[in-house]
């Protein structure tokens, strides 16, 4: 399988993508199921998944608990405001974040959590697995059951995407355990957000959270059923709605992703606004690989046509970097 170029990425729509072949003991039909999935990666950025394995009781208690977090005064929140505890752990209030120079802040607000156990003690940290993004999770004490709910989630998606990974690995002529021992402590944050009505937009420099690339390889995102809110860019300068389906997550390749494979895969802009008259929840998960990885092209997507377009990084020196220029964007 060679690495072709990018293609002009003028996509109308989302594919989405049966993960049901990812668990076939069958290699051809994980192999086409792969091969799906670079098409997707190479022509959009941007796909959906549907029979991904997280259980419909855990979105529903995962939202449940955020609706009632994120109807807490703001000075109950504000007791764990990320810029008091290690590495952007914790609350982020709307506004405070701008991810896009030139506007006035993403109006969002967001709750931040890293790999735990999900049986284990919160206030143990094991900074060995965390790097230089060291920092144990915080957690509210209202409501009472919003670790529990989270950490569900949060290892209901890691599965996916250590599954992902596999698939990946397959879609760039990789052995398909290529990724298993960059991502052995799953370098994975995850940000639960709650979007404000914005039903008129008054004001074009304020939106949800403005244009932007994610910073990892992929994110996993869940979408409220019935809020349209997310848009991705084409090549044409078109927004393209991403509307939330039924049974699926949408998973959308980072600038990580596009370093690592040499620009192969596409890191597509996106952004969102809740043009609804109610407020607006979704789940994103950033999955990356182990912070003290090098990120540097894979071999596969490195040729004397396409040499190696970037430098190699650390993944958690990529990460922080790029957090704290979203904080200090305004």
């Amino acid at each position: 399988m060679s690495c072709e170029p990018v293609r002009d990425g003028a996509f109308e729509s989302i594919p989405i993508i049966d993960l049901e072949d990812a668990f076939s003991e069958d290699e051809a039909l994980r192999r086409a199921l792969a091969q799906k999935i670079r098409m997707a990666c190479m022509d959009v950025g941007f796909f959906y998944v549907k029979n991904h394995g997280i259980a419909q009781h855990c979105l529903d208690e995962v939202l449940r608990v955020n609706k009632e977090y994120y109807s807490l005064p703001t000075e109950e929140k504000m007791k764990l405001h990320h810029k008091t505890v290690p590495n952007f752990k914790g609350y982020s209030p709307p506004l405070e974040a701008n991810i896009q120079p030139g506007n006035k802040g993403d109006l969002h607000e967001g709750f931040r959590i890293g790999w735990e156990e999900k049986y284990e003690d919160p206030v143990v940290e094991n900074a060995s697995r965390d790097g230089v993004m060291a920092g144990a999770n915080v957690w509210p004490d209202t409501p009472k059951d919003f670790r529990t709910a989270c950490m569900d989630y949060y290892h209901g998606a890691l599965t996916v995407g250590k599954k992902l990974f596999c698939l990946f690995a397959l879609a760039l002529d990789l052995p398909e355990t290529y990724f298993n021992d960059k991502t052995m402590y799953s370098a994975a944050t995850m940000r639960t957000l709650h979007y404000p009505p914005q039903p008129d937009a008054p004001d074009d420099k304020i939106l949800g959270i403005g244009a932007h690339t994610d910073f990892v390889c992929f994110t996993i995102l869940w979408q409220q059923i019935g809020l349209e809110a997310l848009q991705v860019l084409n090549s044409r300068e078109q927004w393209i709605n991403v509307p939330p389906l039924a049974g699926t997550l949408v998973i959308n390749l980072g600038d990580q992703f596009a370093r690592w494979t040499n620009d192969i895969f596409k890191s597509t802009v996106h952004r969102a606004m809740n043009k609804n008259i109610v407020d607006r929840y979704s789940i994103a998960l950033f999955f990356g690989t182990d912070y003290e990885v090098n990120i540097e092209p894979i071999y596969t997507c490195v040729t004397a046509e396409k040499p190696a377009t970037y430098p190699a990084i650390t993944a958690g020196e990529y990460v922080k970097q790029r957090l704290k220029a979203m904080y200090n964007n305004k």
